[in-house]
Protein backbone atom coordinates (compact mmCIF):
# COMPACT_ATOMS: atom_id res chain seq x y z
CA UNK A 1 0.00 0.00 0.00
CA UNK A 2 1.33 3.66 -0.52
CA UNK A 3 0.24 7.12 0.26
CA UNK A 4 -0.92 9.32 -2.29
CA UNK A 5 2.51 11.34 -2.28
CA UNK A 6 4.22 8.14 -3.10
CA UNK A 7 1.53 7.24 -5.76
CA UNK A 8 2.74 11.04 -6.95
CA UNK A 9 6.58 10.24 -6.52
CA UNK A 10 6.36 6.66 -8.92
CA UNK A 11 3.62 8.00 -11.89
CA UNK A 12 3.77 11.97 -11.62
CA UNK A 13 1.65 12.55 -14.73
CA UNK A 14 -0.50 10.09 -13.97
CA UNK A 15 -0.96 10.85 -10.52
CA UNK A 16 -1.98 14.62 -11.54
CA UNK A 17 -4.52 13.90 -14.15
CA UNK A 18 -6.47 11.29 -11.61
CA UNK A 19 -6.09 14.02 -9.02
CA UNK A 20 -7.54 16.61 -11.83
CA UNK A 21 -10.77 14.40 -11.81
CA UNK A 22 -11.24 14.55 -7.86
CA UNK A 23 -10.74 18.52 -8.19
CA UNK A 24 -12.51 19.19 -11.08
CA UNK A 25 -15.90 18.21 -8.60
CA UNK A 26 -16.67 18.31 -5.41
CA UNK A 27 -18.60 14.69 -4.58
CA UNK A 28 -17.66 11.35 -6.23
CA UNK A 29 -18.92 7.77 -5.36
CA UNK A 30 -17.07 5.40 -2.74
CA UNK A 31 -17.82 1.93 -3.25
CA UNK A 32 -17.35 -0.52 0.33
CA UNK A 33 -18.27 -3.68 1.33
CA UNK A 34 -21.62 -4.54 3.55
CA UNK A 35 -21.55 -7.14 5.95
CA UNK A 36 -22.87 -9.80 4.02
CA UNK A 37 -20.31 -8.67 1.18
CA UNK A 38 -22.23 -7.03 -0.90
CA UNK A 39 -21.37 -3.44 -2.09
CA UNK A 40 -22.73 -0.53 -1.42
CA UNK A 41 -22.13 3.08 -3.39
CA UNK A 42 -22.15 6.35 -1.45
CA UNK A 43 -21.77 9.94 -2.33
CA UNK A 44 -17.85 11.23 -0.42
CA UNK A 45 -16.07 14.13 -0.89
CA UNK A 46 -12.31 13.44 -1.32
CA UNK A 47 -9.39 15.98 0.14
CA UNK A 48 -5.99 16.10 -0.39
CA UNK A 49 -3.75 16.90 2.43
CA UNK A 50 -0.43 16.16 3.20
CA UNK A 51 0.48 13.21 1.95
CA UNK A 52 -2.71 11.51 1.42
CA UNK A 53 -5.96 11.51 -0.11
CA UNK A 54 -8.40 11.95 2.79
CA UNK A 55 -12.34 11.24 2.83
CA UNK A 56 -15.09 11.46 5.16
CA UNK A 57 -18.46 10.66 6.44
CA UNK A 58 -21.26 11.59 8.68
CA UNK A 59 -22.08 10.68 12.16
CA UNK A 60 -22.95 6.54 12.34
CA UNK A 61 -23.73 6.24 8.70
CA UNK A 62 -23.97 3.00 7.12
CA UNK A 63 -20.53 3.65 4.81
CA UNK A 64 -18.21 4.47 8.13
CA UNK A 65 -19.54 0.95 9.56
CA UNK A 66 -18.36 -0.88 6.36
CA UNK A 67 -14.97 0.73 6.65
CA UNK A 68 -14.72 -0.04 10.15
CA UNK A 69 -15.26 -3.39 9.55
CA UNK A 70 -13.47 -4.00 6.10
CA UNK A 71 -11.14 -0.98 5.11
CA UNK A 72 -10.93 -2.45 1.30
CA UNK A 73 -13.13 0.45 -1.02
CA UNK A 74 -12.58 2.27 -3.75
CA UNK A 75 -13.65 5.96 -5.00
CA UNK A 76 -14.72 6.47 -8.59
CA UNK A 77 -14.02 10.40 -9.20
CA UNK A 78 -17.43 11.87 -10.79
CA UNK A 79 -17.81 11.28 -14.23
CA UNK A 80 -18.18 14.79 -15.34
CA UNK A 81 -19.83 15.83 -18.16
CA UNK A 82 -18.06 14.30 -21.12
CA UNK A 83 -15.21 16.38 -21.14
CA UNK A 84 -13.02 13.81 -22.65
CA UNK A 85 -10.43 14.16 -19.36
CA UNK A 86 -11.24 10.92 -18.30
CA UNK A 87 -12.89 8.69 -15.99
CA UNK A 88 -10.59 7.94 -12.56
CA UNK A 89 -10.49 5.34 -10.10
CA UNK A 90 -8.80 4.89 -6.80
CA UNK A 91 -8.46 1.31 -4.81
CA UNK A 92 -6.87 0.82 -1.02
CA UNK A 93 -7.95 0.21 2.43
CA UNK A 94 -9.54 3.33 4.17
CA UNK A 95 -7.56 3.91 8.13
CA UNK A 96 -9.67 6.01 10.17
CA UNK A 97 -8.03 8.90 11.70
CA UNK A 98 -8.82 9.37 15.23
CA UNK A 99 -7.53 10.92 18.63
CA UNK A 100 -5.08 13.96 18.28
CA UNK A 101 -4.65 13.20 14.62
CA UNK A 102 -8.48 14.04 13.96
CA UNK A 103 -8.70 16.49 15.93
CA UNK A 104 -6.16 18.55 13.48
CA UNK A 105 -8.76 18.51 11.25
CA UNK A 106 -11.21 20.02 12.84
CA UNK A 107 -14.14 17.83 12.00
CA UNK A 108 -17.55 17.85 13.61
CA UNK A 109 -17.94 15.70 16.71
CA UNK A 110 -18.81 12.79 15.75
CA UNK A 111 -17.94 12.86 11.86
CA UNK A 112 -15.75 9.76 10.88
CA UNK A 113 -12.50 10.87 8.99
CA UNK A 114 -10.33 8.31 6.59
CA UNK A 115 -7.34 8.40 4.95
CA UNK A 116 -6.76 5.81 2.24
CA UNK A 117 -3.60 3.53 1.73
CA UNK A 118 -3.77 2.98 -2.11
CA UNK A 119 -3.10 -0.31 -3.84
CA UNK A 120 -4.03 1.22 -6.91
CA UNK A 121 -5.32 3.60 -9.28
CA UNK A 122 -6.67 4.07 -12.95
CA UNK A 123 -7.27 6.09 -15.43
CA UNK A 124 -9.35 5.74 -18.54
CA UNK A 125 -9.87 7.81 -20.99
CA UNK A 126 -10.48 7.93 -25.14
CA UNK A 127 -7.92 9.03 -27.32
CA UNK A 128 -9.17 11.68 -29.77
CA UNK A 129 -6.25 10.80 -32.37
CA UNK A 130 -6.57 7.04 -32.55
CA UNK A 131 -10.05 6.57 -31.02
CA UNK A 132 -8.51 4.04 -28.87
CA UNK A 133 -9.85 3.64 -25.47
CA UNK A 134 -6.41 4.01 -23.00
CA UNK A 135 -6.53 2.60 -19.54
CA UNK A 136 -3.45 3.75 -17.56
CA UNK A 137 -3.06 1.37 -14.37
CA UNK A 138 -0.63 1.88 -11.40
CA UNK A 139 -0.11 -0.20 -8.31
CA UNK A 140 2.80 0.31 -5.77
CA UNK A 141 6.59 -0.16 -6.81
CA UNK A 142 5.33 -1.47 -10.58
CA UNK A 143 5.35 1.77 -12.40
CA UNK A 144 2.46 2.47 -14.77
CA UNK A 145 0.89 -0.41 -17.08
CA UNK A 146 -1.14 0.65 -20.40
CA UNK A 147 -3.72 -1.17 -22.11
CA UNK A 148 -5.30 0.32 -25.39
CA UNK A 149 -8.42 -0.79 -26.47
CA UNK A 150 -11.05 -0.27 -29.95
Amino acid sequence: MATWQQFASEAPELAARVRSRFDAYKTHVLATLRRDGAPRVSASEVEFIGPDLMFGSMPNAMKAADLRRDGRCAIHSHPGDGDGDGDAKVMGVAVEITGPAQAAFGSPPGVHDFRLDLTGAVLTYVDAATELLVIQHWHPGTGVKVTRRR
